[in-house]
């Protein structure tokens, strides 16, 4: 092997690994867009898919793509590929290449999906990817893409001129119709969709790490398109400086565009339209010049926007904007090439002498085998069995629910929801230190014991209230009588509905019109902090006053009432909230002392 072939084996290996680096980028974008209590379940189908979709394409999907083609609808050879017995000596850098792609188509679908499809469902949606959609569209678009010495005949929409360097339909197209299926099949999560049909925003666990995700993925991409020369050539250094403008494009009109129309700038426009941008390039890399991979990528930027507001109209639950991501902007990547690509560079002899027509049959093909079979599977695959998990499941989160796995967030959840349930106060979180959720329970103890000390001391007050002998109540700034109030104070006033009542209106019913014209001066008055409370204490008309109180059915009883009210003032003294009134039943007393001056009256007309 000379030099210049290990050069482009070596430069190509250096951009398969930054492929496969991808993968920690997609998983970092999936699981900080999602809520903590799937956290888990989002990493472990972003590493499930890279082992699930290696083997597959290894034994079969590979070569369905690139073997020999059967009337460039098929390949046919290079099953179980083995680099070590081929006479292409470059075989086993192609294929390592090309299986990052299948992994990469297979991963977009995870993060569409996320928070409701059942990991064993994912993974069968893996193998079906793998082993049939990706690898039979695959040849179609790239069979003989090897060179005759991989493999002899050329797939059937290569033939007619269609054009897609490095994958914005084969790829990314391809995972994004896959996705559409499974969501129309599998429904939006819980909560995704008002009953108005109003789409609910769901809470992001860490939006931070998807943002590094989305850098990582930018990394990638260099060896995205970058590595799809095959070879170190001239040509690597434009593709890869035109793979970033447009990304940097499709990040501004995005950012832009969606802050005119929400009036804020949304982080998630900012992240997928840089994705948008990467994913319309990737077409046309190689054949068009910074201009044109400019204007690619702002256009892919406004429709990921189109798409997700579409999405959300029809009420398509795309968990991190994955169709609007990889299938809107991969669609408009792959016509792009027909619209800006250099024909030149292109070296077709396009369907119809017009390279947008077939460009735009290419996205048809991919649009009627990719979506119409996976709808299809995902069918009869959800009739069969259960792509979805159950609600309670979804509730709990698939950390838990799938794979029995948790967070300090969830367990923290978990016993606050226990605490609630059974109403024992006593309970206390434990605390992790030096953690967010350690900080939270801390916190949360603390409001405990404060609302522990605060019930002790409600029950105490309550006992109060209960076996106090005078009448006790509260009366608020409009004269209303407040909830809580002493058992003495039905007795006294033979009611047990006082409560919301105007205690003004309550004492003209029984106090004759002069004491209540001056009791509603005072307790006006009570309430006025320009006056001062013990200035206007000697205006109390109810020291000792007849009442009429009522017992029902027409008749009243006479009783002799001291009432008295105390201002109660918020913490700085400068409001006052509630008169405390205090009502004393003196009509036992009185009668007595009317008994003693009767009694004495006749004693001294006898003496007399």
């Amino acid at each position: 092997m000379d030099f210049q072939s290990m050069l482009d084996h070596l430069w190509v290996i250096v951009a398969a690994s930054l492929v496969f680096f991808m993968q920690a980028g997609f998983s970092m974008v999936e699981s900080g867009l999602t809520r903590a209590k799937n956290n888990i379940n989002v990493a472990i189908k972003n590493l499930t898919d890279v082992g699930v979709s290696m083997l597959v394409y290894w034994a079969f999907g590979f070569a369905l793509m690139f073997g020999d083609s059967f009337s460039g609808f098929l390949g046919g050879s290079l099953f179980a590929v083995n680099p070590e017995h081929s006479p292409y000596p470059g075989l086993g850098v192609f294929f390592l290449f090309q299986v990052m792609f299948c992994s990469t188509a297979a991963t977009i679908v995870s993060g569409a999906v996320a928070e409701r499809m059942r990991y064993a469902a994912y993974i069968v949606a893996t193998l079906f990817l793998s082993a049939i959609v990706y690898p039979l569209f695959g040849h179609w678009a790239w069979g003989g893409l090897g060179g005759e010495e991989l493999s002899s005949g050329q797939g059937w929409l290569a033939s007619l001129g269609f054009v897609d360097f490095a994958g914005s339909t084969v790829v990314h197209s391809v995972g994004g119709y896959v996705a559409l299926a499974a969501l129309l099949v599998i429904g939006p999560r819980k909560g995704r969709f008002s009953a108005d049909g109003k789409a609910i925003r769901m809470p992001a666990s860490n939006v931070p790490l998807a943002v590094a995700g989305v850098i990582v993925l930018w990394f990638g991409w260099i060896g995205f398109n970058g590595g799809s020369t095959l070879a170190m050539t001239d040509a690597v250094p434009g593709i890869i400086v035109r793979t970033c403008l447009a990304a940097g494009a499709g990040m501004l009109s995005a950012l832009f565009a969606g802050w005119l129309v929400t009036g804020v700038p949304e982080v998630g426009f900012v992240m997928n339209g840089s994705l948008a941008g990467l994913v319309a390039i990737t077409a046309s890399c190689h054949a068009v010049g910074p201009g044109e991979a400019v204007i690619i990528g702002a256009v892919a930027g406004l429709v990921m926007l189109g798409a997700t507001f579409l999405l959300e109209k029809l009420k398509i639950d795309d968990a991190v904007g994955a169709v609007p991501v990889h299938l809107a902007a991969g669609i408009w990547g792959t016509v792009a090439v027909g619209l800006f690509g250099d024909s030149a560079l292109l070296g077709t002899s396009p369907f119809g002498g017009s390279q947008v027509l077939t460009q735009l049959i290419g996205v048809a093909v991919c649009g009627v085998w990719a979506f119409g079979s996976s709808l299809l599977f995902f069918w009869v695959f959800n009739r069969l069995f259960r792509l979805r998990v159950t609600a309670q499941e979804e509730d709990d989160g698939l950390n838990i629910a799938e794979h029995g796995a948790s967070t300090d967030l969830v367990e923290l959840l978990t016993t606050m929801h226990e605490q609630a349930i059974s109403g024992d106060l006593s309970l206390r979180l434990p605390v992790e230190p030096f953690t967010e959720v350690g900080q939270i329970a801390r916190m949360y103890n603390q409001v405990i014991s404060g609302l522990e000390q605060n019930t002790i001391a409600r029950e105490e007050f309550a006992a109060i209230f209960s076996s106090v002998s005078d009448g006790l109540f509260l009366v608020d700034a409009q004269f209303r009588i407040c909830p809580n109030h002493s058992a003495a104070t039905t007795k006294i006033f033979r009611s047990s509905e006082l409560c919301g009542k105007d205690v003004r209106l309550l004492f003209d019913s029984m106090l004759s019109p002069d004491k209540s014209a001056r009791f509603r001066e005072y307790v006006q008055k009570m309430f006025d902090p320009a006056h001062h409370e013990r200035a206007i204490a000697s205006m109390n008309p109810l020291t000792a006053a007849h009442f009429r109180v009522s017992r029902g059915y027409g008749e009243w009883e006479d009783r002799v009432l001291e009432v008295q009210c105390h201002r109660i003032m918020d913490a700085g003294k400068k409001r006052i909230l509630h008169l405390l009134v205090v009502v004393r039943d003196h009509s036992r007393l009185a009668g007595l002392s009317k008994q003693l001056r009767a009694l004495r009256s006749v004693e001294e007309g006898a003496v007399g």
